[in-house]
């Protein structure tokens, strides 16, 4: 098992969130001194109110019982979210019948930017949006920032051979040193993202990348970086060591970074969209007692360009291995080898890491989205279990899908609540 040592403070959330978007959300911006604007399909505060209209959504009480999920705000506003309360229902399900001490899930549209789910999940101890925090490690995840690097800055690609030895629960310098007596196996890109083989992305982020080009990339995709939203985020943390054997670490996904569930579906919707990054939004409108005061965005909204299309398409075909053969192929797959979900490409990435107590918290994640070639939604699922645990992200991921593709018809795709449906594990 993968070792985590701590990252030193604790992040905290950061502090605001329409007031500070600035040049990152404009319009967003502008509502807090117009009682009204016009917008090409972006936000609109349809009435002056103090404090503004987004102020105190709590997301940690979405009421997912009715046909629209709901969310209290400041004094007696009420928030009507983007949440689809099914996809709502069956995340907190998932997690409750796993026994997962701590999880969360974030679902969304990839076309309009809307969350179609955010379930955060907390057994025991005081409630807490696990979905908007960014304490648990980035892992395995921050391969996808590697690659993105290394394709970008040194032209690599899903074919780049690069063989290799040892790296499997932790990177020492021998690791960094090519040697044809020890280095027996040999791997793509592609394959080292499916199988998550850290020496192949140590050794090539060593070989290749320096600090400048990983952090800025890092950046980029939205590290240290505040990202708009609709309510308050805490920043996905990156911090880069000078020496080798430390950046060769981090490249791999063992040290130094944080990422919160909200970052890591971010991150899936920005490569499925080929790099553009969207803006995500929840809330759909807020009413008080007199009516109206918000109206969410009705269009796409974009942000920024992060990486070329050629870049997050190589990025996908990375991605695809984790399904395909990978990590994922057993939560994606029945005992006899069928797909739970067949004839649907899924681009995905596994991270696992714990911190270095008997007890845990043992993290995984799963990000990714589906179909990787004509992309409806991404996903971004975390568990942090203890030292027994049921379920991890992979499999939760996997059901979540099987829900949403199950309710939009797909071809021999069965729900998980299907009484029928082949056995998840």
């Amino acid at each position: 098992m993968r070792q985590w040592i701590a990252i030193g403070a604790a992040v905290g959330l950061v502090a605001v969130t329409l007031p500070m978007l600035r040049k990152h959300d404009v319009e967003l911006a502008g509502l807090l001194a117009k009682s009204k604007i016009e917008t090409n399909g972006g936000p609109v505060v349809t009435r002056e109110v103090t404090p503004p209209p987004l102020t105190d959504v709590d997301l940690t009480r979405i009421d997912d019982r009715g046909n629209v999920a709901i969310a209290p705000a400041h004094g007696n506003r009420r928030a009507e979210l983007t949440v689809v309360p099914k996809y709502q229902r069956a995340a907190m399900a998932f997690m409750r019948q796993g026994r997962v001490p701590e999880g969360a899930v974030v679902m969304t549209d990839i076309k309009t930017g809307k969350v179609l789910a955010w379930a955060s999940y907390v057994d025991q101890g005081a409630l807490h949006d696990v979905a908007a925090e960014a304490t648990a490690p980035s892992a395995s995840v921050f391969k996808i920032v590697t690659a993105t690097a290394l394709v970008e800055q040194a032209g690599l690609g899903p074919n780049t051979k690069q063989c290799y030895s040892g790296g499997e629960h932790s990177i020492t310098a021998r690791d960094l040193v090519d040697n044809k007596k020890r280095d027996k196996w040999c791997a793509t890109l592609a394959q080292a993202m499916g199988r998550s083989l850290n020496t192949v992305f140590a050794r090539l982020a060593s070989r290749n990348l320096d600090r400048g080009a990983l952090e800025g990339t890092a950046q980029k995709l939205g590290w240290g970086q505040d990202i708009p939203f609709d309510v308050k985020l805490a920043q996905s943390t990156i911090s880069l060591p000078e020496d080798e054997l430390g950046f060769a670490r981090t490249a791999a996904g063992f040290w130094n970074t944080t990422l919160s569930p909200f970052q890591a579906a971010n991150l899936a919707t920005t490569v499925a969209n080929g790099g553009e990054m969207i803006r995500l939004s929840i809330v759909d409108n807020v009413k008080d007692e007199d009516g109206e005061i918000y109206r969410g965005p009705t269009a796409r909204l974009p942000l920024k360009r992060v990486m070329s299309e050629q870049t997050a398409q190589a990025i996908t075909t990375m991605m695809e291995q984790t399904v395909e053969s990978g990590t994922s192929y057993k939560s994606f797959h029945d005992r006899a080898g069928r797909a739970y979900l067949p004839n649907i490409r899924i681009a995905g990435k596994t991270g696992t890491l714990t911190k270095p107590t008997p007890e845990g918290p043992f993290y995984t994640w799963w990000v990714g989205f589906a179909p990787s070639d004509k992309p409806e939604i991404a996903l971004s699922v975390l568990v942090a279990n203890g030292a027994k645990w049921r379920v991890k992200a992979t499999n939760v991921a996997s059901d979540m899908l099987r829900v949403y593709f199950a309710d939009k018809d797909a071809p021999g795709v069965r729900s998980p609540f299907d009484t029928g449906s082949r056995a998840r594990r």
